[in-house]
C-alpha cells in the first residue's frame, strides 16, 4: 500500500504528571524565550510593539476558530439537507450539484497565493503547505493536519468514496488506570467515529499572475485543451454515539478537505485537516492531534488499498450490514 505522509505538529514526548496550569505557564515561557528575537524583529518590521503583535495573533486565532465553527454549522446544515432530500453524491469529473447553503470549503486561494505559487514545482508547494500549517496556533500547529497527496492516489480514493460514501473508523481508548484493566484480556477499548465523504465543485485551473514570456507554460495549454480539475471533497468525522443521538445535527470533530486546484498543473492534491475547537477559550479541541492522525491514516487504509480486504469490509458494511463484522474491521485498522 502506498501512503502519503501526514504532518502532525504536536510533539509526542512523554510528559511528567504536572498540572495543566503549570505546564501551560512553562510552555508560554519556553515559546517566548525561543522566539523572542523573531518576535522583536517582526514587531520592528511592522512598526508595532511586541504586545500588539501578540494581540493581533490572538485575534487571528480566534477568528480562525470562529470560521471553523461556521464551517461546522454549514456542514451540519448540508448533512441535514442531504438526508431530507436524499441527494446523491456527484461522481468525480461530473457536474457538481448546486448547494443552496453554499460550499463549506474555504477556498484555497484564500490560504495560498495561487497565482504566484503556480510557477514553482510540486515539492516546493508541499514544503510551503507544511510550513504554513506549522505556523498556525501561535507557531504550534495545534488543531491542524496537512499532507500532499499524489493525484493518482486521490483519484483512487475518490473512486472508492463515490461508491462507499460513509463508514465507521475506530480510535483506541486505552484505560489510563492500569489497576482497572481486566487481567483476563489484553484488548484495548475503542471509540468509533462515523465518517462521511462529500464532493463539491471543481476548482478552476490557476494561472500565473505574470507569466514569463521566455518560458513555455504548460498550465495554459492544459487549460486550453479543456482539462478540468477533479471536484474538491471533504470528510466529516463524528463520534458514532453522538451521530446516533443527533444525526444530521451532530457536530463533526474533524474535517478533512481535499483541495484539487493544483491537480492538473502539478499532479498533487493538498489535504488540510481542521480539528473543531472546544466551546471555551482555553485552547482545547474536541479531538487530540494523535486521534486526528489515526482517523486520517485509517482513511488511507480503507480507501487507498492494493488488496481486496478493505473492499470486502466496505461492501459488507453497505450492502450486507447484518453480516458486518466490526472485529474484522478493527483487526484490519490496527495493522501497520
Amino acid at each position: 500500500m502506498h501512503r502519503y505522509p501526514l504532518r502532525n505538529f504536536t510533539p509526542r514526548a512523554i510528559l511528567p504528571r504536572i498540572s495543566p496550569t503549570h505546564r501551560a505557564f512553562h510552555a508560554v515561557q519556553d515559546f517566548e524565550s525561543k522566539y523572542a528575537d523573531k518576535l522583536r524583529l517582526r514587531a520592528q518590521d511592522q512598526g508595532v510593539s511586541i504586545s500588539k503583535l501578540k494581540e493581533d495573533a490572538k485575534e487571528q486565532q480566534e477568528e480562525e476558530k470562529r470560521r471553523i465553527r461556521e464551517a461546522n454549522d454549514q456542514a451540519i446544515r448540508a448533512r441535514k439537507e442531504a438526508i431530507e432530500t436524499k441527494s446523491s453524491v456527484p461522481q468525480p469529473g461530473a457536474a457538481s450539484i448546486p448547494r443552496k447553503d453554499g460550499s463549506p470549503i474555504k477556498p484555497l486561494d484564500s490560504i495560498l497565493n495561487l497565482s504566484r505559487i503556480v510557477s514553482v514545482n510540486a515539492s516546493q508547494i508541499s514544503a510551503l503547505w507544511t510550513a504554513y500549517h506549522a505556523s498556525r496556533s501561535e507557531g504550534t500547529g495545534r488543531g491542524y493536519l496537512c499532507a500532499t497527496i499524489p493525484l493518482e492516489s486521490y483519484e483512487k480514493m475518490a473512486a472508492v468514496a463515490t461508491k462507499y460514501r460513509s463508514f465507521i473508523l475506530p480510535v483506541p481508548r486505552p484505560n489510563p488506570d492500569v489497576s482497572l484493566k481486566n487481567p483476563a484480556t489484553t484488548e484495548t477499548p475503542h471509540e468509533f467515529f462515523f465518517m462521511e465523504w462529500a464532493f463539491h465543485e471543481s476548482p478552476s485551473i490557476p494561472s500565473a499572475a505574470e507569466p514569463d514570456p521566455f518560458v513555455p507554460s504548460t498550465h495554459t495549454s492544459q487549460a486550453a485543451h479543456g482539462s478540468v480539475n477533479p471536484p474538491n471533497s471533504t470528510i466529516l468525522f463524528t463520534p458514532l454515539q453522538e451521530f446516533k443521538m443527533r444525526n444530521s445535527f451532530a457536530t463533526p470533530y474533524l474535517i478533512l478537505t481535499h483541495y484539487t486546484d493544483l491537480a492538473r498543473t502539478h499532479g498533487i492534491v493538498l489535504l488540510r485537516g481542521e480539528i473543531t475547537p472546544g466551546s471555551g477559550n482555553d485552547g482545547r479541541y474536541l479531538l487530540s492531534q494523535e486521534d486526528a492522525q489515526i482517523l486520517s491514516m485509517n482513511v488511507q487504509k480503507f480507501y487507498l488499498w492494493s488488496d481486496k480486504g478493505p473492499e470486502s469490509i466496505l461492501s459488507t458494511f453497505h450492502e450486507k450490514p447484518s453480516e458486518f463484522d466490526w472485529q474484522e474491521m478493527l483487526k484490519y485498522s490496527t495493522q501497520l
